[in-house]
């Protein structure tokens, strides 16, 4: 993820500057434990600003309204009773090539400011800090003890200190081609890296437009530059410092990269400055915590399936063992019926059976007599009998929790990996599945309940669309609340999979090519999507039935008709989809 420097930072606090002095402060919410919205009001809009002190994502810009969870956070709780209704009198830098903004508020325009908000945007050592007129730290982001930085501890109480000074050279636009050679060529070390070192408020994003720029490349040696290419590489640099003082900037972004000078004249057009970097980010987050959450809920799905598994097989094995309780209902009769034939210290006797007549060998235990060898008998009798009552019905309940999870499963399958938002959020709604059932623990209140996700939605050949659940809160929704009366369902057949809908128009029937999509997406969307034929089930939705008590996703269907779903054909039929959509985008951003 790439960070914000310097650059980045003076072009968001140049149009801050320009389009947000003065405003209100209307509201205050912290979004997480590292991040800070702030609604602020004009007399013609109003907007969010968002201010992050993330280790990988520290930031500032305006961005999207927060949701509406509750905030239980302290800090935010302190600067809403301190500063929340002030005017925004003032957005600064504290001073050049420092990445450190200072928000300044007051009662109202012309007067003079009562606190400073200050955000430091450093990497890992990113804060926001909130200071009185005199300069003492009212409240802070993060309490930085003298035990974790002896050389700039940040606590409430103390005056409010600049970070140190950075010992490299400032750059500065009158600094002449020869000085500024001789400073990058004292060693001859990779010329980017040599860069880096010696100038203040340049970052590699930075660097690596400006040398592409110049037509060289980052990684050779100082010494092997020409003239020219000393020239042409002075031209780059005097053109970003040019840009910084006459405050013009170009939001540009390619794959995972973006810059905000504009290097070249076949650069792709400029793109809204804080809209673009709130979907940068916000991307590039979700993307992170999607990954994290994925693996979370992976490895306990897993642990759980294998305890009930292994639980599963104990209780089979029960179930296996009470299946003998007639054998040794059989023993006893016998011996209850030769009590004549038994002699003191058998330890195995040979009896008639009543209806084969075949000779059957009875273990006895020689320090009992015949009745108490039969009595032990028809005691290890009832003892199976009933473990047997008790062990099938624990049995059909443990059975039943492996596939409601293997459901669970099959849903984190089916979105491995992060393509938008919406992907994020249905895993969220797996997360908060499990919470609810008990499967995983969490610190957290519950968040204000939000509208379900939504599904991943196909057009088909005919025309029509088919709805796919992405987790078990989509496919109760989808089947119990969206499906109506034209409808078809469709599911795998007692195989864990998503609910599917073929959504048709009053009066249209479905053709056969029609059906076999359906059951093609059915069958990709299961946890059969690897199999080269998969057992689907359609019926009418108002034949399918949720049980009184049973977990989310799960239901009963009848009047069912099979098809047989090749899932191989839906997932070339989605990779073809996913083609167009691109070259149609491309296509639109090209002509834009």
């Amino acid at each position: 993820m790439q960070a914000v420097d310097y650059t980045t930072l003076v072009a968001v606090v140049t149009e801050l500057q320009r389009d947000w002095v003065p405003a209100r402060l209307e509201q205050v919410y912290q979004y997480d434990k590292q991040t800070l919205c702030l609604a602020l009001r004009t007399l013609e809009k109003r907007e969010w600003l968002w201010l992050s002190w993330h280790p990988q994502a520290a930031r500032l810009h305006l961005g999207d309204r927060p949701p509406r969870d509750p905030d239980t956070f302290t800090f935010s709780d302190q600067l809403r009773h301190l500063i929340k209704g002030s005017a925004l009198l003032g957005i600064a830098l504290i001073q050049p090539w420092e990445r450190v903004v200072d928000f300044q508020f007051g009662d109202r325009p012309g007067e003079p400011p009562q606190w400073h908000l200050y955000v430091e945007i450093m990497g890992k050592h990113s804060n926001v800090i909130l200071a009185n007129a005199d300069q003492q730290i009212v409240t802070t982001a993060q309490q930085i003890s003298g035990d974790r930085s002896a050389v700039r501890p940040v606590q409430t109480g103390q005056p409010y200190e600049f970070p140190p000074a950075l010992t490299k050279t400032a750059p500065n636009l009158t600094e002449s081609p020869e000085r500024w050679q001789e400073r990058i060529a004292l060693l001859p070390k990779p010329l980017k890296k040599q860069i880096l070192e010696n100038y203040r408020g340049v970052s590699p994003m930075l660097l690596a437009g400006m040398i592409q720029a110049a037509q060289l490349n980052p990684e050779q040696n100082t010494d092997s530059l020409t003239p020219n290419n000393w020239q042409s590489l002075f031209q780059q640099w005097q053109r970003w410092l040019t840009c910084l003082e006459q405050r013009q900037f170009c939001f540009t972004a390619q794959g995972d990269q973006y810059q905000v000078i504009p290097w070249g004249t076949n650069e792709p057009p400029c793109l809204p400055l804080q809209q673009s970097l709130n979907t940068y980010y916000q991307s590039r987050l979700n993307q992170q915590n999607f990954q994290q959450l994925h693996h979370q809920l992976q490895q306990k799905v897993t642990g759980l399936l294998d305890k009930l598994g292994q639980k599963a097989k104990l209780f089979k094995n029960r179930l296996t063992e009470s299946t003998e309780a007639e054998q040794y209902r059989q023993w006893g009769d016998l011996m209850m019926t030769y009590l004549h034939e038994w002699q003191p210290g058998l330890r195995e006797i040979a009896l008639t059976d009543f209806v084969s007549g075949a000779l059957v060998k009875i273990p006895l235990q020689p320090d009992k007599n015949a009745v108490q060898n039969a009595q032990a008998f028809y005691k290890q009798h009832q003892k199976l009998k009933r473990a047997s009552q008790i062990v099938q019905p624990l049995l059909a309940e443990v059975e039943g929790e492996i596939h409601y999870l293997e459901q669970i499963e099959a849903s984190l399958g089916q979105i491995a990996s992060y393509q938008e938002a919406i992907d994020l959020e249905a895993l969220q709604e797996i997360q908060g599945e499990l919470i609810q059932g008990g499967y995983l623990k969490t610190n957290r209140e519950p968040s204000a309940k939000k509208e379900v996700s939504k599904p991943h939605i196909y057009s088909t050949p005919g025309g029509a669309e088919l709805w796919i659940g992405r987790n078990n809160q989509q496919n109760d929704h989808l089947t119990f609340r969206v499906a109506n009366d034209y409808d078809l369902w469709f599911h795998s057949q007692e195989i864990p999979g998503s609910h599917v809908l073929l959504r048709l128009e009053p009066g249209t029937v479905p053709d056969a090519a029609e059906l076999q999509w359906a059951a093609d997406f059915a069958a990709y969307y299961s946890r059969a999507s690897q199999s080269e034929q998969v057992p689907i089930v359609y019926t009418k939705p108002k034949n399918v039935y949720k049980p009184k008590g049973t977990k989310p996703g799960m239901c009963i269907y009848k009047q069912e008709t099979i098809l047989w779903g090749q899932p191989q054909r839906a997932k070339q039929a989605i990779a073809q989809l996913k083609t167009a959509t691109a070259t149609k985008e491309n296509l639109d951003r090209s002509q834009k």
